[in-house]
C-alpha cells in the first residue's frame, strides 16, 4: 500500500478524501500508480490541474502518465488562476 500526503488548493480542495489539515489528506492507493491515476480515480478533471508539484518538483503534463508515486510522497496540484 502507498501512502501519499495530497495538498489540493483553491476549488479543487473539495476533492480530498478524509480528513483534512491546512489543504492536505493522506492517500492510500496500491503500489505503482502514477499521478494521473490518483487524480482521475478522485474524479479531479485533468484539465484542471495546472500546475503539479511532487515533492517539490514540478511535473510536466506529459510525464504525469508515467511518474509513479511512492510510500510518502506529497502531490502537490493547483488549478489555472486568473487575476488582474
Amino acid at each position: 500500500m502507498t501512502r501519499i500526503n495530497l495538498k489540493l488548493f483553491a476549488h479543487l480542495r473539495s476533492y480530498l478524501p478524509g480528513e483534512v489539515v491546512d489543504s492536505t489528506s493522506v492517500y492510500e492507493c496500491e503500489n505503482d500508480h502514477s499521478i494521473n491515476y490518483v487524480l482521475e480515480n478522485l474524479h479531479i478533471p485533468l484539465e484542471h490541474c495546472h500546475l503539479v508539484l511532487l515533492n517539490g518538483v514540478f511535473i510536466p503534463p506529459e510525464q504525469r502518465s508515467s511518474q509513479l508515486m511512492l510510500d510518502g510522497d506529497t502531490l502537490a496540484v493547483w488549478p489555472p488562476v486568473a487575476g488582474g
